[in-house]
């Protein structure tokens, strides 16, 4: 498939259906970690598990923006023909990632430090936490790529490449999970073991999927740092990583008032976000679409190809959040049955369902509109939108919580979806004509 084809509405799937089944083996693989030390019947075994990987998602997550501005940058020169850029962008978010990691791993003692300094647990709970990390930290180089990876193969519509890549290192992880604690008798250091190796072969085995980008890699050398290239792809990094950091804080914010209005408002909250998980795997999966076929578009310079792709993929992510609104008002309640057994849980998160039923409708504009904006690599629109969005965000939390409650907490959420989607809306008008001026 080549950039310069036809934008349908088969096309927009063949992106988007990859990335939501993808998805869906990202919280079962944390089902089975925890399932699988759980049999050793012990309680700290199961608490270090979970505090190291949330230190390392932690850590990893500051780079994430590798995997959306190399979506971005590849989409745009992948449109406009240039193929050693395309293979140039990729070697570049690898050597960013390289670096990284090594840093990582060199800076491992003082990094879990602090995280345990910010986040202090048990004796039992932080040495084997510590031993968990201290196994892990040597994927990080294979963690940090992969954003690459995924990066590149989305921007090239190559997204079946990511399911497999997502399913077989799954596969290998539960497998070797299976053997290293259960059959090995490893503990927590077999669920470590079992994740690297299964990191470090899926960045391998992506790496062979991408392997066309690597030949001949003789004359993509002096593109590979070229000054202009590089500036760009650290102005387009930075402003998605504060855009990031700043949405992020919103909803760690969230969670930190949710804690303020008592254990079984907490515990009712954290069982509705989980919906809001499922909406981002399900909308995830459009807005990746639009991210590869906008930044066609503009590398081809092409503005009828820009909103076509903006288009599809907008009502296609309109239709999904309208199906799973309609879940989440059927089965909502036998859903929130399944993850919470305490009977006042299931009762507050209930009384607060309703939002989660609208919540999807509310957000998929803010989905597909950041894919668009990532796709035409406008990063800082962006940031200065999610600038605004948040300080909005913060107002209305000084306001709502005091008079409403967890309602208000809910209330302030929507709005914060709803300005993300209305802020870049109203961008968007500036971008078309950037692109027509191109």
């Amino acid at each position: 498939m080549t950039g310069s084809q036809a934008i349908t509405h088969r096309r927009v799937l063949a992106i988007a259906l990859p990335v939501v089944l993808s998805n869906v083996t990202v919280p079962l693989l944390g089902l089975v970690d925890t399932a699988v030390v759980g049999q050793l019947g012990e309680a700290a075994p199961i608490g270090a598990v979970g505090v190291g990987a949330v230190i390392l998602s932690s850590l990893y997550w500051v780079f994430g923006f590798l995997r959306m501005g190399t979506t971005g940058l590849v989409a745009q020169a992948y449109g406009r023909g240039d193929r050693v850029e395309t293979a140039a962008g990729l070697l570049r978010a690898l050597l960013i990632a390289l670096v990284a990691g090594l840093v990582l791993i060199a800076l491992q003692g003082w990094l879990f430090e602090l995280a345990f300094r910010l986040a202090p647990a048990s004796d039992a709970v932080e040495s084997l936490a510590r031993d968990y990390l201290a196994i892990r930290i040597w994927g990080a180089p294979a963690t940090i790529g992969l954003y690459g990876l995924i990066g590149w193969l989305i921007a090239l519509e190559r997204t079946r490449s990511i399911l497999l890549i997502q399913v077989a290192m799954n596969a290998l992880n539960v497998g070797l999970d299976f053997l290293f604690v259960l059959g090995l008798g490893w503990g927590v250091e077999g669920v470590a073991w079992a994740t690297l190796i299964s990191e470090v072969l899926g960045a391998l085995g992506a790496l062979w999927l991408a392997r066309g980008a690597f030949v001949p890699a003789a004359m993509r050398i002096a593109r590979l740092f070229d000054r202009v290239e590089l500036m760009k792809l650290l102005r387009v990094n930075a402003d998605i990583m504060i855009r990031s950091v700043l949405l992020q804080a919103s909803f760690t914010t969230f969670l930190f008032l949710s804690a303020g209005r008592g254990d079984v408002a907490l515990a009712a909250n954290q069982v509705l976000l989980q919906f809001l998980q499922i909406t981002s795997f399900a909308l995830d999966g459009f807005a990746f679409a639009a991210e590869s076929l906008v930044g066609q578009a503009v590398g081809a310079g092409s503005v009828a190809r820009l909103r076509r792709a903006g288009g599809i993929s907008g009502i296609w992510g309109l239709g999904f959040s309208l199906a799973l609104g309609l879940v989440f008002a059927v089965a909502g309640g036998k859903i929130i049955d399944v993850m919470a057994q305490a009977g006042e849980v299931r009762s507050v998160a209930r009384d607060y369902l309703p939002w989660l039923v609208v919540m999807p409708l509310v957000s998929v504009g803010s989905y597909i509109l950041d894919g668009i904006f990532i796709g035409a690599t406008q990063t800082r629109a962006m940031r200065n939108a999610m600038i605004v969005t948040v300080t909005i965000y913060a107002c209305l939390l000084y306001v709502m919580v005091p008079l409403w409650g967890n309602h208000g907490l809910w209330g302030a959420l929507m709005v914060l979806n709803f300005l993300r989607a209305l802020t870049l809306g109203g961008l968007y008008p500036g971008l078309e004509r950037r692109v027509a001026t191109s």
